[in-house]
């Protein structure tokens, strides 16, 4: 009589209670939170499967490595380009590019130089002074007046927080803070000041992030609500939503894509709000050899891009 349960008692089986237990035994310790990602690069996860880099036309690009850290490459497109106009019609004009491209690429340093046949010159270069701190810089050169510009970033990693200071021509400085505040959750905040311009900005962020979604917000002064959210139904499928609002002008604008990698391609595709439809494919045919379609359709402009490529290197 001594094993039986009492009349109104409900007997708790060992290994719940022992689950129970061990989780009311765990906490979370605050002076080893993991560090976050780049402020920059809160959306990261969303833009892979929402912002795909389309293109219309012909483009064929062709990289040679001359050993292991220095390589050429030669990139060919061709296809219209768009211009501005004060019509609701898209206007194209027919154009061709040809980009001659260096890149030199360490484990603590990355140049990479690009010259285009229309005059533009981009340059990129990543320098890893400490195994905290990263300087970057970019500038790009064009024929065009008051089109050339210039950006130094300045990327401190600390053990649970990432900080960032940025300044560019036109009096423009900018500065970035995110810190962990569980192992999940990471809260952030920027500032800017364009003295060209006399504008200031300030804005907020947050981030939460398990092993099977990636939820982040994001708000500034300038007007702008940023929100995406990404399920990882599994290693090789991804599911993506953002919502974009402007309180300001009352502007708003949210999609949904996704992201399904198989075993010779990756396939992404995206449906927006104001009927905006993309894919974009990325099939490989052989080692170094990729094969690349592309396709936007926006039926509110009756504006529609088709693109193929082939990547070699």
């Amino acid at each position: 009589m001594a094993g039986l349960v009492p009349p109104g008692a409900t007997a708790v089986p060992a290994d719940v209670s022992h689950t129970a237990h061990t989780k009311h035994d765990e906490k979370t310790d605050y002076m080893n939170l993991p560090c976050p990602i780049p402020y920059e690069e809160l959306h990261r996860e969303a833009l892979m499967s929402l912002k795909p880099e389309t293109f219309e036309g012909l483009r064929f690009d062709f990289t040679k490595g001359l050993n292991q850290k220095f390589s050429l490459s030669h990139s060919v497109s061709m296809g219209p380009t768009e211009i501005p106009s004060q019509s609701a019609e898209t206007i194209k004009i027919p154009t061709a590019n040809y980009e001659f491209g260096a890149n030199f690429i360490d484990p603590n340093l990355m140049l990479i130089g690009r010259v285009l046949t229309d005059g533009r010159l981009n340059a990129r270069v990543k320098w890893d002074l400490t195994d905290n701190l990263t300087v970057k810089a970019n500038a790009q050169l064009t024929n065009e007046p008051h089109m050339s510009h210039g950006m130094f970033n300045f990327d401190y990693k600390g053990k649970d927080f990432r900080s960032q200071f940025q300044m560019g021509n036109g009096a423009l400085f900018g500065a970035s803070y995110i810190q962990s505040v569980t192992p999940h959750l990471s809260l952030g905040g920027e500032v800017f000041w364009a003295g060209q311009h006399r504008k200031s900005g300030i804005g907020y962020a947050a981030r939460y992030e398990t092993d099977k979604m990636v939820g982040t917000g994001q708000v500034a002064n300038t007007g702008i609500v940023a929100l995406s959210y990404v399920q990882k139904v599994s290693d090789k499928v991804s599911l993506a939503s953002d919502f974009m609002y402007n309180y300001l002008s009352r502007d708003a604008t949210a999609s949904v894509g996704y992201d399904y990698i198989l075993r010779q391609c990756r396939l992404r595709g995206k449906i927006d709000s104001n009927g905006c439809t993309t894919s974009y494919l990325e099939e490989r045919l052989n080692m170094g050899l990729n094969f690349i379609l592309s396709a936007e359709i926006d039926h509110m402009k009756k504006d529609y891009k088709f693109g193929f490529g082939l990547t070699v290197g």
